[in-house]
């Protein structure tokens, strides 16, 4: 491992990453032209376009942004290549619902077109994404793995796809899910059925977004956008060995998404790295206008942020109180093995105690909300445990919510200030399990309940404290699967969260590792 990245003590610049070992493309090192970002941030992405490997679905995004601006690669090759990934693999990992194969290859060669023309919308302009399949496309299906929505073709793109389209990425299609982004950790998450880890396919993926987290593991296409209520990127993120980033609350518009909470309800990338996750971020971040809980707030260069000089040490607050208790020892060991590792980098460590927010109220209440007219009507649409879990909003009367609310705004005011008056990001396990396996779940209402309770305890109080928060990978457990390391930051201050994210990722090689189920694939 390389200890001469990033690091987080003073201003220092950036070391060159270690690429995989065979060149795809003939020259060993071909700096990009017209950088993907501003200048601040050309030093990381100059990189992008040396000492790459490997088969093209096993790229970065930003190694494959790299070489389409150079056009030493096609978008159209590109697209083919996650098209032949998907046709070798998911039948295991049953990651997409839906594959819009013919409209990927279209918007593939129009990108093409463009390129060859001189234009260039940025460096998601023919990169090959999915979307998680609670978010509206115009004209394809969009089920949010439910039976209730299983033809449901919405007539407009929600906000986050018009993002995506305008900044030139290919849509490959829409991912498989926890059913309404509530379903159960069962055998039947899903109407689709459930996804398969890719590092063991007899593990879950982790959820709601597990079909985002399985796909961009496995190199089924560069990156996804997925939906985080409770954890619902950075779990499958965690579980499946890939970068999953929570943004600020309203950094990105959730209109034209189907709603789990609107209070609770973010949406963000899913990648194989840091640099990625930046990137996708700038693309889809924004204020809308027509959006109740888009904010307008700056949107900064995010990928510049990556290697901008800091004038005093990190602070980085370990929240040993609640979310280092009862942990896996395995987890434990990884996690403990992560914190030496960001100390050695130059950080200075400091326990912190994070408040805690009652807001599930606010969650199964406005959850039942949306769902109670259709659960009254068809509510043999719903799988059983997913019902169950809805209803359990029924009895939320308006004050018990209106008091929940008004608490729960009131933290989310009051605790940033408290939290990082003495640190600059929050450190825990991203989950205190490794993923279990699908035969381990359990398969009663109060069991599933209690089972959740352990999954999400980590990540649904950022949700609730309206915090970006980051999961990274930072090592396996003895059989072989993916651990988390979750990060967390003050509101709106996402650049300096994935500045700390990248410096450890560069001193590790955890990200340069892919699923076995990977090996041979097209």
């Amino acid at each position: 491992m390389s200890t001469s990245s990033l690091d987080l003590s003073f201003s220092g610049g950036c070391s060159r990453r270690a690429f995989l070992e065979k060149a795809l493309i003939g020259a060993a090192t071909v700096a990009m032209t017209d950088a993907i970002a501003r200048p601040a941030g050309a030093g990381i992405l100059n990189q992008a376009a040396a000492n790459v490997s490997g088969k093209l679905a096993d790229l970065d995004l930003h190694e494959a942004a790299a070489l389409v601006r150079q056009k030493k690669v096609s978008p159209v090759q590109l697209t083919q290549a996650c098209l032949a990934r998907i046709e070798a693999l998911d039948s295991r990992l049953n990651s997409f619902i839906t594959v819009t194969a013919e409209q990927a290859l279209a918007e593939a060669r129009q990108a093409e077109a463009e390129l060859a023309g001189g234009r260039w919308r940025g460096p998601l302009h023919g990169i090959p994404v999915a979307l998680k399949d609670l978010i509206d496309t115009a004209g394809v299906r969009t089920t949010a793995a439910s039976a209730l929505f299983k033809e449901r073709i919405p007539r407009e793109d929600a906000a986050v796809v018009q993002r995506l389209r305008e900044s030139g990425a290919v849509l490959l299609g829409k991912l498989n899910m926890y059913e309404l982004a509530f379903g159960p950790t069962t055998k039947a998450t899903s109407f689709f059925g459930r996804v398969s880890n890719p590092w063991a396919t007899d593990h879950i993926s982790g959820g709601s977004s597990s079909g985002g987290g399985a796909a961009v593991a496995a190199g089924l296409c560069f990156a996804a956008v997925g939906s985080d209520t409770g954890g619902s990127i950075r779990q499958p993120a965690a579980f499946c060995g890939v970068v999953g980033l929570m943004p600020s609350y309203g950094r990105v518009s959730t209109r034209g998404t189907i709603p789990l909470s609107r209070s609770a309800d973010y949406l963000g990338p899913m990648t194989r790295s840091v640099v990625d996750a930046a990137l996708v971020l700038r693309a889809i971040a924004g204020y809308d206008p027509s959006e109740v809980t888009s904010y307008d707030t700056p949107v900064p260069d995010y990928v510049a942020a990556l290697s901008r000089p800091r004038a005093r040490r990190m602070r980085i607050g370990l929240a040993r109180d609640y979310f280092f208790e009862d942990l896996d020892p395995q987890i434990s060991q990884v996690i403990d093995r992560a914190v030496s590792v960001i100390e050695k980098l130059g950080a200075e460590i400091r326990d912190v105690t994070l408040p805690m927010s009652s807001g599930r109220t606010v969650i199964q209440a406005e959850a039942y909300s949306y769902h109670a007219a259709r659960m009254a009507d068809t509510p043999e649409l719903y799988l059983p445990e997913t019902l169950s879990k809805l209803r359990l909003g029924a009895n939320i009367d308006l004050e018990t919510y209106v008091e929940a609310k008004l608490s729960l705004e009131q933290v989310r005011r009051v605790a940033p200030n408290t939290i990082f008056r003495d640190v600059d990001a929050v450190l825990t396990p991203t989950t205190p399990v490794p993923p279990p396996k699908a035969s381990e779940l359990p398969s009663t209402f109060d069991e599933i309940l209690a089972n959740d309770a352990v999954l999400w305890r980590n990540t649904r109080p950022f949700n609730l404290l309206a915090l970006p928060t980051i999961s990274i990978p930072c090592g396996f457990t003895d059989v072989g699967m993916p651990v988390g390391l979750q990060l967390s930051g003050a509101p709106w201050q996402e650049s300096q969260l994935l500045q700390i994210a990248r410096a450890y990722e560069q001193t590790t090689n955890w990200k340069t590792r892919r699923p076995t189920t990977t090996a041979g694939s097209a």
